[in-house]
């Protein structure tokens, strides 16, 4: 069952105008994260991924990211249309947030700008923002978009939105 789109305001955009299959796309919008006083990334190189009812995920370049706050990670997932994802611990003033963070080092065709870079969960981190603006999390845990104002939902992850 498709819900129906929320109402969209002046300036936002619909996730259910986002296309399926998943694309990826390159974004100049300023990306940041903080975590207990460090920057762990910050780039005006990012790609979104835009999947209908999903929010934005964002994959940071490599060279955005502080050295050395990431770990690797046993788990793995996959993705219909990106392929194997590998996952990432981030160890930072003295906390490691287990499997906080995830790439493609090897990705699908159709994604191949992707490479090596990495996502974040929102959720466990302190600050998470585009363009200045604090991001929420994607509901249910699972996906790792984040949401901005400037989008509307409703967004795949709320209860009742598995056979979306």
């Amino acid at each position: 069952m498709r819900p129906r789109p929320d109402p969209v305001a002046p300036g936002q955009q619909s996730v259910w105008d986002y296309p399926r299959p998943a694309i990826a796309e390159p974004s100049v919008r300023h990306v940041r994260i903080e975590h207990r006083g460090t920057v762990v990334a910050d780039t005006r190189a990012a790609f979104r991924v835009l999947e209908t009812s999903h929010p934005p995920g964002w994959y940071l370049p490599p060279a955005s990211i502080a050295a050395g706050v990431l770990r690797p990670s046993d788990r793995r997932s996959f993705c219909e249309w990106k392929g194997v994802a590998a996952y990432w611990h981030l160890a930072v003033g003295g906390e490691v947030l287990p499997d906080v963070a995830w790439s493609y080092p090897d990705p699908t065709a159709g994604f191949a700008g992707l490479r090596d870079h990495v996502a974040f969960y929102a959720a466990p981190l302190d600050r998470c923002t585009v363009d200045g603006e604090v991001v929420r999390p994607q509901p249910g845990g699972f996906y790792g978009g984040w949401i901005t104002t400037d989008l509307a939902g409703p967004f795949k992850g709320i209860p009742g939105s598995a056979g979306w």
